[in-house]
């Protein structure tokens, strides 16, 4: 069987007519035809316009995803009842704190839509790009809820976030995520336990379901972001001074 000329083996017109006719083919005359080298420049410009437009989009759905993460349910929900949330318990505008100082009920409303801006924010990561990319996504949203550009740039920890995203991303591992955090706050009413224990296990939930080895990459950057949000937390559990959920 004869092998096609790639982009890198270029023929004059004449020599593909010769060849075209050493096998009884009718060969196009140049002016009904693209020249081969035409042909390879428009695979070349079509191949270039979709990387650029890939790049274009990626950095698109990082921009739009730290937006997301900056709205903070809990500055928000606070101010709802008169109250600002950096001036009131430890000062943090995350879920736990709103929850001593507002009541569970309120406190469990901030949980879910900490959580699920993280969802949200995975899944325009994985529909505009890839499944891998989702992760990526994730980490601009927690970075958002982190360092929130609408308020300041004053954070929480970004661990309902986090959870969130996992939920879309990794549903069973997402669920056991959450499971821990809401048994650790049940049992020893320190959400922190809770979410250092379920960012210490998320790599290795995700490495045992499989997960390619870049969303393991992205995900221990996304953990090991969250647990440095906690180093005042831990500190606090040393000398066993953290702060309790009534």
């Amino acid at each position: 069987m004869g092998r096609g000329v790639t982009c890198g083996m270029v023929l004059s017109p004449g020599d593909a007519r010769k060849q075209g006719e050493k096998v009884g083919l009718q060969v196009p005359s140049r002016r009904e035809r693209p020249t081969q080298s035409q042909a390879c420049a428009d695979r070349r410009r079509k191949s270039h316009l979709a990387h650029t437009y890939t790049q274009l989009m990626s950095l698109l759905v990082i921009v739009l995803a730290y937006l997301l993460g900056s709205v903070n349910f809990g500055v928000l929900m606070a101010r709802t009842q008169g109250v600002d949330i950096y001036s009131a318990g430890s000062g943090n505008p995350g879920t736990s704190n709103v929850m001593r100082v507002l009541g569970k009920k309120l406190g469990a409303l901030v949980l879910v839509g900490d959580a699920a801006k993280g969802a949200v924010a995975a899944a325009i990561g994985v529909l505009a790009i890839d499944p891998a990319f989702g992760y990526v996504a994730l980490l601009a949203a927690v970075v958002g809820h982190a360092f929130p550009v609408w308020h300041r740039f004053r954070g929480g920890k970004s661990v309902a976030t986090t959870i969130g995203g996992m939920i879309y991303l990794a549903p069973a591992v997402g669920l056991v995520l959450g499971t821990v955090w809401i048994v650790a706050l049940v049992v020893w009413k320190t959400a922190s336990i809770g979410s250092l224990v379920a960012m210490g296990l998320l790599v290795p939930l995700l490495a045992l379901t499989g997960r390619q080895s870049v969303e393991l990459v992205w995900s221990t950057v996304i953990a090991l972001f969250v647990i440095l949000r906690h180093t005042g937390n831990i500190q606090r559990l040393v000398s066993a001074s953290e702060r309790k959920v009534s």
